[in-house]
């Protein structure tokens, strides 16, 4: 007799799913409640974002690059034991290099670049991000992919070499998609092209919630993907009542706040990749961008945590 048929005669072949569901391991999240700013209405300077971050229990902060790099090694010093007794931890901060206009505007802030990368280096942030028109008035795709991936291996070298990993945000949105000549990397499978055009190790993706619904992209797409794949996740909902092609860009929701976005199904799908990097919310809500800072945060911060709880074990 073997291990199995002798495990039924004990106990019972009804006991076996039983078991088996006791034995499997309870899947927790990884990826942290991130406060990013200036996506959600909320200004100051990053000493202040920090203890507005830790108040209303977020887990993690954006960087402010620039702010970074005005300061000593002293400035730098406080910044991250304020972050530390914070209990919380860097999510992704903003490129900042124009690769989507001319060479010398591109240019001018290559020679930038390595600064403002040693600056979050040593301040120990290791994602930053930006995101990817969804066409061009001239350039069909072919081309428009040979120009991004030129730029955007040199800006993920610079970054790279101050251990930091770009990612790249591709824009679902239709009604964007609609008023450009030449469509460009509005889908997942695109923008993963992109990424190996560029072939920069640590270059990944940007995943919003409301691009990849606008997109018609899948949960199961997302299943393939690797937490090495993802450098920062955004999470919005849409306005009801509104077709799918009819969306704006600039005019969404906070997380759940209609259920028109099947958000579940997509942090489930990072759950199970053990994504664990920032997530934040980037609504360009009018009605949230006019509350003070407390108040913004809070709801930011309530929207998120309700989110989350859809994913997190009972």
């Amino acid at each position: 007799m073997n291990r199995r048929a002798f495990t039924r005669c004990l106990l019972g072949a009804a006991a076996l799913p039983a078991l088996a569901a006791v034995a499997a391991p309870a899947v927790t999240r990884r990826m942290t409640i991130d406060l990013t700013p200036g996506a959600v209405g909320i200004s100051g300077d990053l000493a202040a974002m920090i203890r507005l971050a830790h108040a209303h229990g977020f887990e993690s902060v954006q960087p402010d690059h620039g702010e970074l790099a005005r300061q000593d090694a002293d400035g730098i010093a406080r910044t991250l034991d304020q972050l530390k007794q914070s209990n919380l931890r860097w999510g992704a901060a903003g490129l900042p290099v124009d690769f989507r206009q001319t060479d010398e505007a591109f240019r001018k802030d290559m020679d930038a670049l390595p600064r403002a990368a040693a600056a979050l280096q040593k301040a120990g942030v290791t994602r930053i991000g930006t995101w990817i028109h969804p066409g061009h008035k001239e350039l069909e795709y072919a081309a428009n992919l040979n120009l991004h991936a030129r730029r955007l291996r040199q800006t993920a070298r610079v970054l790279s070499d101050h251990g930091l990993r770009l990612g790249l945000e591709y824009v679902g949105t239709p009604s964007l998609r609609a008023r450009v000549r030449h469509p460009f990397v509005y889908r997942l499978a695109q923008a993963q092209e992109l990424v190996r055009a560029i072939d920069v190790p640590g270059t990944g993706l940007i995943l919003d919630s409301w691009h990849w619904w606008t997109a018609g992209d899948t949960a199961e797409a997302l299943k393939g993907l690797r937490n090495g794949d993802v450098v920062a996740v955004d999470l919005n909902d849409a306005p009801a009542g509104v077709p799918l092609a009819e969306q704006q860009d600039n005019r969404r929701e906070l997380p759940l706040a209609t259920g028109v976005i099947p958000v579940r199904d997509f942090l489930q799908a990072l759950v199970e990749i053990a994504y664990d990097g920032p997530v934040r919310a980037e609504p360009f809500n009018a009605p949230l961008n006019q509350l003070d800072n407390e108040a913004a945060a809070a709801a930011v911060a309530a929207s998120l945590r309700k989110a989350m709880a859809l994913v997190e074990p009972a």
